[in-house]
């Protein structure tokens, strides 16, 4: 079951794309936005995280910081992020912690795969509270970009 609105947001600790801790405790204070998604360079992962890229403007002065999760290895989010040119983390949850807590996990995924993080976005407030939860089972579907940007706002 994914995470509710009003819930504590479970902590996690992920390596991001330059090979450093990451904790969402690093962001008390601030909103955090988490977009976890199945596999970088993919077309529609790259377009949920381009929309992102191309909407950071919009989160600047808001206090709020943008978090991209995948199960891809840090090297992957790397050349990723680079190629993509995200102004944001990108964190590995190789190990699936952060997938599972957050209930946006595929047991069983495409080719067999299994343990692929689901396309998902949550909102978290400054004091670690959910305000926004959004899990889709379809990864071709897209998060409501305009609900997030509600909610940041």
């Amino acid at each position: 079951m994914s995470i509710q609105i009003g819930q504590q947001a479970p902590d996690f600790k992920l390596v991001s794309s330059d090979r450093t801790e990451v904790s969402l405790s690093d962001f008390k204070g601030k909103k955090v936005v988490l977009h976890f998604f199945p596999f970088a360079f993919t077309s529609v992962c790259t377009t949920q995280l381009c929309t992102m890229r191309d909407n950071f403007g919009y989160y600047d002065g808001l206090n709020a910081q943008i978090l991209g999760i995948s199960v891809d290895s840090p090297f992957t989010l790397a050349k990723f992020k680079e190629e993509e040119h995200y102004q944001f983390p990108l964190l590995s949850d190789f190990n699936k912690d952060a997938s599972s807590a957050y209930g946006a996990i595929y047991s069983q995924f495409a080719f067999g795969l299994k343990g692929v993080s689901k396309r998902a976005a949550f909102v978290i407030d400054e004091e670690g509270q959910v305000i926004y939860a959004e899990v889709l089972e379809a990864a071709s579907d897209l998060p409501d970009f305009e609900a997030i940007a509600e909610k940041v706002k």
